[in-house]
């Protein structure tokens, strides 16, 4: 074989490329094996977090606190609540029924009432709930000078400069008088208003008797005034059962253009981490997660090293160390978690005679668990890294790679029509149409007209003429122009990735390939290849009995020795170029392999035209037998 051959592309030899793939590619697998047990250790925390009774508490809470109709009204619940009157109905009736359960259905009593009460039974109240409001001042807005006659009072939207701080009504209870915040709560965020804590608050009673009359007397008194914006009623549970806490938020908003917006919380978590044998075993996972993640930070920092700045031009590595920054951000959550947990849930539980706030841990534990399902959606997507490596992921992702410029530029030009469309809908239909109600809504209704959902009725009661050619033209330009022209785009570069991939330009190695040889290596020194040895014994013996059979049929010496030299290299040559055990990427072919390409042609044309004089030979025999 010349000295050509015996080097590869740019100058490196053969067999130290094969070692450089070989070394590649059990760094690869290693690689593979320990982010898969990483994951599964991953798996199992996430899924040890989430509990199934989580979804059926918070669904037996909000039936009792949500659907409950008033009593002798049955369209009117917390849901339905529209009026400061069917407020205080709510109060009166759902809500105090609610929370007070103090006896058996037969109504014998069961336990004993004096420290709590126990809401269907199984579920323990935490201290006291407790009802807070925040209002604005008069003269927050200016009234025109036309309808000063007719009105002198004026109360804006909440802001924390419009808020009141002022006593008002009896003034001698603490209902009556601004009480500033003690807690770190987070503020709310609802409908219309950004809200803070704070406010005019008061606690209800252990005794339901006792609850009654402080809404009674509330509400004779005229405790929701026009300067009111927001009312939170929150109370907390515990459910021994399944040791889940239940926090509960209920909101009534008093927007400034009048009536009520209602919405709700409703936060089914675990607090109390360690209790039973499984609980530690997740403890013993959360461990090993750090060890893990000690070992992912160490072998990036390696690579930082090695690669300096190349490092960051992989999307790859931009991946892992995004995945490396949540499993971090998601421990320091734990940590603070378990943390605040530990200080506060005793002081919480102290007295059972004041408000309990667990809001704080609640929401606390809740972006804990938001941080750990973003971490395991990246881990996840993480193994495309790894299956890059088969043909039909390398295509995939070469197909991204390669249409990614005109995606951009298809995007400039969706969002600009995207984005003036949903511009229109919200001017024009924003003050009728829910779905088009802010501009935030109007774009995600556009997303969904997209995919089907859509409410073409309202929007033509809207505006009976710019309804329809909003709706037409959308659909036109949005779905049957641009999202076509998107799918072309896909469409094509793929066609090109797949024609270069079927003329040799694949994936240096892909997975599959090398376990595949991993595999015939180990079967090599086990000894198990006797049946390959065999095959090849019954075709020596065949290529045997068809020598024999042509010397049987007049056929001479020479003639069939120059076919079995023929088969030969026929075989050498398939064998050589293509085997689908070989599937390196694109090399160019050497003068050695051309001169054998170019010899094996022309005996393969000496040998066709021997053939067409026998074909002649047999022809003109057969036409001078004819006649």
């Amino acid at each position: 074989m010349s000295e050509a051959s015996r080097w590869h592309r740019g100058g490196t030899p053969k067999h130290k490329l094969n070692y450089r793939r070989e070394v590649e590619i059990r760094t690869t697998l290693q690689e593979l094996l320990l982010y898969f047990i990483f994951l599964i250790n991953l798996c199992i925390l996430t899924f040890g977090m989430v509990n199934p009774h989580m979804y059926y508490l918070n669904k037996v809470m909000s039936s009792l606190f949500l659907d409950t109709s008033v009593p002798g009204d049955e369209r009117t619940n917390f849901k339905s609540v529209r009026s400061i009157s069917d407020f205080w109905k709510f109060m009166e009736g759902p809500l105090l029924e609610g929370l007070y359960w103090d006896s058996w259905y037969n109504n014998k009593k069961l336990y004993n009432l004096k420290n709590t009460s126990r809401i269907y039974y199984e579920n323990i109240l935490l201290g006291v709930p407790r009802v807070r409001q925040l209002k604005v001042r008069n003269s927050t807005c200016k009234v025109y000078s036309s309808f000063q006659s007719l009105m002198n009072e004026c109360y804006n939207k909440y802001t924390p400069e419009n808020e009141d701080l002022s006593d008002f009504g009896l003034k001698h209870d603490t209902e009556w008088k601004y009480s500033a915040s003690l807690s770190n709560s987070p503020w709310h965020w609802g409908f219309v208003g950004v809200y803070r804590n704070g406010g005019y608050i008061f606690t209800l009673s252990k005794l339901k008797s006792e609850t009654k009359n402080k809404f009674i007397n509330l509400r004779l008194n005229s405790w929701i005034t026009r300067g009111t914006r927001v009312i939170f009623i929150d109370f907390s549970l515990y459910n021994a059962n399944v040791n889940l806490f239940c926090i509960i938020r209920l909101v009534a908003e008093f927007p400034a253009t009048g009536g009520i917006l209602t919405s709700w919380q409703f936060y089914s978590v675990k607090l109390l981490r360690y209790v039973s044998y499984y609980d530690y075993f997740i403890a013993s996972c959360e461990i090993i997660f750090c060890i893990f993640l000690f070992v992912f930070i160490t072998q990036e920092a390696k690579k930082m090293k090695e690669f300096k700045f190349a490092y960051f031009k992989s999307i790859w590595n931009w991946l892992e160390l995004l995945l490396l920054v949540l499993c971090f951000v998601a421990i320091s959550f734990n940590i603070y978690c378990n943390i605040q947990i530990f200080f506060s849930l005793g002081q919480l539980l102290k007295s059972t005679e004041t408000y309990s706030d667990f809001y704080l841990l609640a929401y606390w534990h809740m972006y804990y668990n938001n941080i750990i399902a973003v971490t395991i959606f990246f881990a996840w997507i993480k193994i495309f890294k790894f299956i890059s490596f088969n043909k039909t992921m390398s295509q995939l992702s070469s197909t991204l790679s390669r249409c990614i410029k005109d995606i951009v530029g298809f995007a400039i030009m969706f969002f600009i029509i995207f984005f003036a469309y949903a511009q229109l809908g919200f001017l024009v239909f924003g003050s009728q149409v829910d779905d088009f109600s802010t501009f935030q809504n109007s774009v995600f209704a556009q997303f969904r007209i997209v995919l089907g959902d859509f409410n073409f009725a309202g929007i033509q009661q809207a505006n009976r003429i710019l309804g329809p050619v909003y709706f037409v033209t959308f659909i036109f330009f949005v779905f049957f122009v641009l999202l076509n022209m998107f799918l072309a785009i896909i469409n094509d570069t793929y066609s090109e990735v797949k024609a270069d991939y079927s003329i040799g330009r694949r994936p240096d190695f892909e997975l599959g390939k090398m376990i595949k040889k991993g595999y015939k290596n180990a079967l090599k020194k086990l000894n198990l290849k006797k049946a390959q040895k065999d095959d090849q014994d019954t075709k020596m013996k065949r290529s045997g009995d068809l020598a024999e059979r042509a010397r049987r049929e007049g056929f001479d010496e020479t003639e069939i020795q120059s076919a079995e030299q023929m088969k030969k290299w026929k075989e050498r040559l398939e064998k050589k170029y293509y085997s689908v055990e070989i599937q390196d990427d694109y090399q160019p072919v050497t003068q050695q392999e051309f001169r054998e390409l170019f010899l094996y042609a022309v005996e393969l044309e000496k040998e066709l035209h021997y053939v067409s004089l026998k074909l002649n030979r047999v022809m003109r025999k057969f036409s001078a037998i004819q006649n």
